[in-house]
């Protein structure tokens, strides 16, 4: 009898050459978000924010939200987005992105969004043979699956960002499940900490809670690029960063 084979990426920011081989051999990919490549921490020369003002805007940046210096970072990114029409700029490049990226999906991909996401844009990319979900299941290789897209409000801003009440009745829609696919990580210090940033990013306790009270066999999730811990055992659930496939290429193999 024959196994199930997926393979899982996330933050794949604008990775579209190696997300285009990321389904070889596997049944099924999913995807877990942040297909947009807003700005590239380890090369400031990459993505939207750099294509409209420059690599030293963008070294400035990084350095300022390095710092935590939040209010500097707003207040030098505002006096920039003052230049140009922010909308129209930002939406011209998404869709490039995004043109390029659900192009490389491979049949069949269960996908959810991520932070560094535009999910009203989805609809328009997603071809036959990409299931986009968020707070809903899908059954694969016999198993039920569960995604919750977006993450929760941060200093940072980012494009899908949502309070704990609506992030958690997307948890709890969910039910039963045997996988839980999220962005974002559960609230695990050592599962939220940034090595390289230097800094907590911010996990769910919805998350957390359905971990302890459901049990899954896998909770899969992605969005800290340097994780302290990677990967982790609560209960009865392996909690697992799939990585930051922008920077590695390679997908999380899953077999059951």
């Amino acid at each position: 009898m024959g196994g199930t084979r997926i393979h899982v990426v996330s933050d794949v920011h604008g990775n579209a050459a190696d997300l285009a081989r990321a389904g070889e051999g596997a049944d099924a990919l999913f995807c877990l978000g942040d297909l947009i490549l807003f700005l590239d921490y380890a090369d400031h020369s990459r993505g939207i924010f750099p294509d409209l003002f420059g690599k030293d805007a963008a070294d400035e940046i990084v350095e300022l939200r390095t710092a935590r210096r939040f209010t500097e970072a707003r207040e030098f990114t505002r006096r920039l987005w003052a230049t140009v029409d922010r909308e129209a700029a930002v939406q011209a490049a998404v869709r490039r992105q995004y043109t390029e990226l659900f192009a490389a999906f491979p049949t069949p991909t269960y996908a959810t969004y991520g932070n560094v996401d535009a999910p009203d844009l989805w609809p328009e990319f997603a071809r036959p043979g990409t299931t986009v979900l968020d707070g809903e299941t899908v059954e694969v290789g016999g198993l039920t699956v569960g995604f919750v897209g977006g993450g929760l409000r941060t200093p940072m801003n980012t494009p899908y960002e949502i309070d704990d009440e609506t992030y958690a009745a997307k948890v709890a829609a969910l039910g039963r499940v045997d996988v839980l696919c999220s962005h974002i990580p559960p609230e695990v210090p050592d599962l939220c900490y940034d090595t390289v940033a230097r800094r907590f990013e911010r996990g769910s306790a919805a998350l957390l809670e359905a971990i302890h009270e459901v049990r899954p066999r896998w909770a899969l999730f992605g969005h800290v690029h340097q994780p302290l811990a990677s990967r982790m055992r609560i209960g009865a659930t392996e909690c697992v960063n799939v990585g930051h496939f922008n920077a590695t290429g390679k997908p999380y193999v899953l077999e059951w």
